[in-house]
């Protein structure tokens, strides 16, 4: 009898231990936020991995992880927090660059057209961007608006979002009537058709260059680590505007 008692015991906890394999967590940079559903579909296609996202600024998810946060996998929009990740001792193999993010300029104004002069106009009240000491797209846009001597002119007029995610939705609600954000997102089905865009000039600021690395070892979230790499993901991330090798 406590031998039998002992085997569902065993029994027990190894099913937990199976269940545990089939499921990650994966943090995920803000400006992905409608690119990795997509990702998710294709993977679940061969790989029925339960997956559960957690999004944000890359600073903000940085400093989660440094604290404990129990996350499989960092998805970020630049390589400094995760190669910061990386000397934390947290970061099974180096971070790895999967795609190259860009930068757009989105007003849902009816009748605008979206161009840097329009930043200092009087009817833009407010300018929505990320925050820039957490969100890399936040970071671009400063070297931007420095880059056309706007910096002084518009700084009375900036709204800064927590991630490119709460700029956007100040542009997509009007409570913006201009912003900054990533590619990825007015292409989305989510965005496409709602006011206009414009891709910023990549000679004008840094090469958003986005890295992934692996927090923890094992098969599940190795299989959708390595699936981020694929072919097919590559795609799907020209699908949603980045640029890929």
């Amino acid at each position: 009898m406590k031998l039998r008692l002992l085997l569902l015991v065993c029994a027990f906890f190894l099913s937990l231990g199976g269940q545990a394999q089939n499921k990650i967590i994966v943090a995920v940079a803000a400006n992905m936020q409608y690119t990795i559903e997509a990702l998710k579909t294709a993977f679940n296609k061969v790989n029925k991995t339960e997956i559960e996202v957690v999004s944000g600024a890359s600073g903000k998810l940085t400093q989660q992880i440094i604290a404990g946060a129990p996350f499989d996998i960092f998805i970020s929009a630049d390589t400094a927090f995760p190669a910061r990740v990386q000397a934390a001792g947290l970061a099974v193999v180096p971070p790895r660059t999967y795609a190259q993010g860009i930068l757009v300029l989105w007003t849902t104004l009816p009748g605008v057209t979206p161009d840097m002069r329009l930043l200092s106009a009087d009817k833009v009240h407010h300018i929505a961007i990320a925050n820039p000491a957490t969100a890399p797209y936040g970071a671009a846009t400063m070297v931007i608006l420095k880059k056309y001597g706007l910096i002084h002119s518009v700084e009375g007029k900036l709204v800064t979002g927590e991630s490119i995610t709460q700029a956007s939705q100040f542009i997509a609600s009007g409570n913006a009537e201009v912003g900054f954000t990533a590619k990825s997102i007015v292409i989305s089905d989510a965005m496409k058709g709602k006011g206009k865009w414009m891709e910023v000039k990549r000679q004008d600021y840094p090469p958003i260059i986005q890295a992934a690395v692996l927090l923890k070892d094992n098969v599940a979230a190795r299989q959708f680590y390595d699936f981020l790499y694929s072919a097919q993901a590559k795609k799907i991330f020209e699908q949603f505007g980045y640029i890929v090798q």
